[in-house]
């Protein structure tokens, strides 16, 4: 078996600030985590179960090592009580389960246990059936066509830098690829040919084991599972966000600074993001939804309160690619701090069609939880019952069939 994952930094950034968060406030909390395809697979993953559990026994052998102990402690928001708690850390086999479903054709892949023990499975998982499942396309035509489409992109940087009038605020775009690459060592070569042919825009990585390797900035705040988590911990359901940023804020005071807000949708996580939460966090970050209306309402939201909205930035980070991203910085350069996460475009443009691989948040504390996304078909709850609750108590309405 040749292994996937090889160091347990080989993971978004996002998963340790939550990871510590959560260690801190809420270290006894249960959780459950499971795996979906979205999209139509070539053959059914199925037939990945046996490399899927071989993959994650060496997963789970794995453990930090004190060079990356001492990298993830040098980052000035991290507490030295979770450097020593990731120092004796190792994933337990009994929390991660791979198996075929009924139809014989599905892949399940649940981990279930203590939050803090669970959590970080998730990237590592995402990572480890998209690559094995790719293994099995011609591997030498992919990366040709891949270089040659990376090469294009770098040609597209350039031409827009050369071409475009100077704005108030810079084009900078980050690499969002770990879940859905083709691979680890094509990650490793698209991130490292643009660190050195586009430094002026590439400014970051997701990857901490590459942000490590090539003295790139870590990018990660929140994602989805930390704010969902509050739905099921000791606070009144109408006030599950208003908890998390406050958790938020208390763990980073003033670092990490940027909030998720499609949980319940824009409108619901604007009504809770008040003058307080938004004088404390320094932008927004998008994941779903049109995100020329997204940031349109973020910015009226920031007029409202009279916070300038160049002193913030908006991210972007729903399916981008490079065009996307450039329409959506000429709209709003010149008004607010933009940045550009960019996942499956640039790890996985090698002329294959991705999978489109979650592996989500379902229970905590044996209760569901549910993210109402501004995306239809990116809802996700198993539990009509309470996501009909939760609907009704954020005054969302349901999506249309």
């Amino acid at each position: 078996m040749t292994p996937i994952i090889h160091s347990l930094l080989e993971t978004d950034l996002y998963k340790f600030t939550m990871w510590q968060t959560m260690l801190h406030r809420h270290p006894q909390a249960q959780a459950e985590y499971r795996f979906v395809c979205r999209n139509a697979p070539a053959f059914p993953l199925s037939e990945l179960l046996e490399q899927v559990d071989a993959q994650l026994d060496h997963l789970c052998a794995l453990s930090f090592t004190e060079e990356e102990l001492g990298y993830i402690g040098a980052l000035r928001y991290v507490k030295n009580d979770f450097v020593d708690f990731l120092r004796i850390f190792r994933f337990q086999r009994r929390f991660v389960r791979a198996s075929v479903a009924a139809d014989g054709r599905t892949l399940e892949i649940v981990a279930e246990g203590p939050q803090v023990h669970v959590m970080a499975f998730e990237i590592y998982v995402l990572a480890i059936v998209n690559e094995l499942y790719f293994r099995r396309a011609d591997q030498a035509a992919a990366l040709v066509e891949g270089r040659s489409r990376l090469r294009a992109k770098i040609a597209a940087l350039r031409e827009f830098g050369a071409r475009e009038p100077a704005c108030a605020h810079p084009f900078e775009f980050f690499d969002f690829g770990v879940r859905r690459r083709f691979s680890g060592a094509w990650q490793d070569e698209v991130v490292r040919t643009l660190k050195d042919e586009v430094p002026e825009f590439f400014k970051g990585t997701s990857n901490v084991h590459l942000a490590r390797k090539y003295g790139l900035v870590a990018i990660g705040t929140m994602a989805h599972e930390y704010l969902q988590s509050y739905q099921a911990f000791d606070v009144r359901l109408r006030d599950f966000q208003k908890m998390a940023l406050e958790n938020w804020v208390q763990e980073y005071r003033g670092d990490l600074g940027v909030a998720l807000t499609d949980v319940v949708g824009m409108d619901a996580f604007l009504r809770d993001f008040d003058l307080y939460f938004a004088k404390l966090f320094d932008g927004l970050r998008h994941d779903s939804g049109d995100p020329v209306e997204w940031g349109e309402k973020a910015l009226a939201h920031y007029a409202r309160l009279r916070i300038d909205p160049h002193t913030k930035r908006l991210t972007f980070s729903d399916g981008l690619d490079l065009e996307t991203a450039f329409s959506i910085w000429r709209h709003f350069a010149d008004r607010t701090q933009l940045g550009f996460g960019i996942g499956t475009t640039l790890t996985n443009d090698v002329g294959l069609v991705p999978l489109n691989i979650v592996m989500k948040l379902t229970q905590c504390n044996g209760q569901p939880v549910a993210k109402l996304s501004d995306s239809p078909g990116k809802t996700l709850c198993k539990d009509e019952t309470f996501l009909a609750y939760l609907r009704q108590v954020f005054q969302v309405a349901p999506e249309l069939p």
